[in-house]
């Protein structure tokens, strides 16, 4: 599943983030293949906001549509 189906609340591990560009700019803000991440909040028509390590980050819809995930 991709990142902008999570539900809020679910705790998640990315699989696969296929754009280096995308994996690039996810490594500046401490998320790369493999982080267990926390779904905060997915706001409608608007981003997705996920939590790790006591840090939330929103993501963009666009954006979150390319990141490949799975249930932890």
């Amino acid at each position: 599943m991709n990142l902008d189906q999570a539900r809020k609340g679910q705790v998640i591990k990315i699989t696969s983030i296929p754009n280096e560009l995308t994996r690039v700019q996810a490594l500046r803000l401490g998320i790369s293949e493999g982080a267990v991440i926390t779904c905060r909040e997915v706001v409608p028509a608007g981003p997705v906001v996920v939590a790790r390590n006591k840090q939330e980050i929103a993501i963009g819809r666009n954006l979150a549509r390319t990141i490949k995930v799975e249930p932890f």
